[in-house]
């Protein structure tokens, strides 16, 4: 194609954005930074391609997606304790409560109540942190399994998070039989997306059943949480993953994004899949780096079949509390760019945007609505969703 399809000149820009009409409002919102004409005003990307290998199959489980309950409490806890930029720590959320009040917890003193029963005393454990803590009914949890299956044949699992409460937590793991996966040691290993409250802190509950577990975290977790993987219990191998691609196993690696998040964490770390024939799939805890990075580094680092971008799973993190602004249409239009042939979302991409995707007619797998998940739009706890395999 040639470039003078790309071309718009400033003038007709700006007075398109300026229209009340559809094409100058959508020009006005930022189409135009996802459309081919911005490509005219940038140097060709150079691709490094790495080569992760392939597998024949990739099957996500949603152990659960239910990161809090109730978005009102959580945004009444977060702004009432100094809001977003506030250390998470100090929330006096569970398991970290200390009995002094919204925003006047330290991890030090709430760990104190309860380090002694981790990880195998956490029903005391929660039953202790209930009392001391604010609103501790609203935690719920991230977590999901992913198994991976090599070419030969053989199968592999790994759990990306460890949700939030225990409680919650552990029944969800039962109900996916996660927990005798753990004991029985066919879990190679848990990747930590990030040091969230909703990803992390429910770490005792993986290590409870298999405290060898070999553990992936993004470089860059402070001292509490470098602190709390020791007194949860974990005596197997801790890999600090440095920003950027990180190979696992033959045709899955993980992926460490050097961004700062909300509630004073650092670095997400993603997984990226090669379905032998199909493609690319992208798994995500929550996408803090945002969907456009998340694909544009797909397509900048990796290598892998039919340079696809076959399918995407997780939390997009585009309206997690429903807080819907015109904005974010813009990354709604931009993901149909991609081509996903499978696009499998949940709680923290928010509902209204799973909507959008559908009313966009992308290839959204829908869910059940099983196990307190609120809606069909996404998928919710227990369901599950396959690339290069039919599930």
């Amino acid at each position: 194609m040639s470039e003078d399809k790309y071309k718009i000149s400033r003038r007709d820009f700006f007075r398109g954005a300026a229209m009340g009409v559809l094409g100058g409002t959508v020009l006005g919102m930022g189409l135009f930074s996802y459309s081919p004409w911005h490509k005219a005003y940038f140097p060709k990307m150079q691709r490094k391609l790495a080569d992760i290998g392939a597998c024949k199959s990739i099957k996500v489980t949603n152990i659960s997606e239910t990161s809090w309950f109730e978005n009102s409490i959580l945004m009444g806890d977060i702004k009432g304790a100094g809001g977003l930029l506030v250390n998470q720590y100090t929330y006096n959320w569970p398991p970290f409560g200390d009995g002094g009040g919204l925003g006047k917890g330290t991890y030090e003193n709430g760990v104190a109540k309860i380090k002694h029963l981790l990880p195998d005393n956490l029903e005391e454990a929660w039953a202790i942190t209930e009392k001391l803590s604010v609103h501790p009914e609203n935690a719920g949890g991230f977590a999901c399994l992913i198994e991976v299956e090599d070419l030969d044949g053989r199968k592999r699992n790994f759990l990306l998070d460890s949700g939030w409460s225990y409680k919650w937590t552990d029944e969800c793991f039962k109900r996916e039989g996660i927990d005798g996966m753990l004991k029985n040691r066919e879990i190679e290993a848990l990747i930590i997306s990030h040091e969230h409250f909703d990803h992390f802190w429910g770490l005792p509950v993986t290590y409870k059943y298999d405290p060898h577990i070999t553990t992936y975290i993004p470089e860059g977790f402070y001292p509490e949480g470098l602190q709390y993987i020791a007194a949860a219990g974990h005596k197997g191998k801790l890999v600090k993953v440095k920003p950027g691609l990180n190979p696992i196993v033959p045709g899955l690696a993980t992926f460490v994004f050097a961004v700062p998040i909300i509630c004073r964490v650092y670095g997400e770390q993603s997984i990226y899949a090669n379905v032998k024939d199909h493609g690319l799939v992208s798994i995500t805890g929550c996408c803090h780096q945002g969907i456009i990075q998340f694909a544009e580094t797909a397509y900048k680092e990796v290598k892998y079949e039919k340079d696809k971008l076959y399918g995407i799973y997780g939390g997009l993190h585009i309206s997690p509390f429903e807080d819907w602004d015109p904005k974010y249409d813009d990354l709604v239009i931009s993901l149909g760019k991609y081509g996903f042939e499978k696009i499998g979302c949940n709680h923290c991409t928010g509902l209204l945007c799973a909507r959008k995707f559908i009313e966009a007619r992308y290839p959204v797998v829908k869910g059940t609505a099983r196990f307190r998940t609120k809606d069909t739009s996404y998928l919710g706890n227990g369901d599950k969703i396959g690339f290069g395999i039919e599930i």
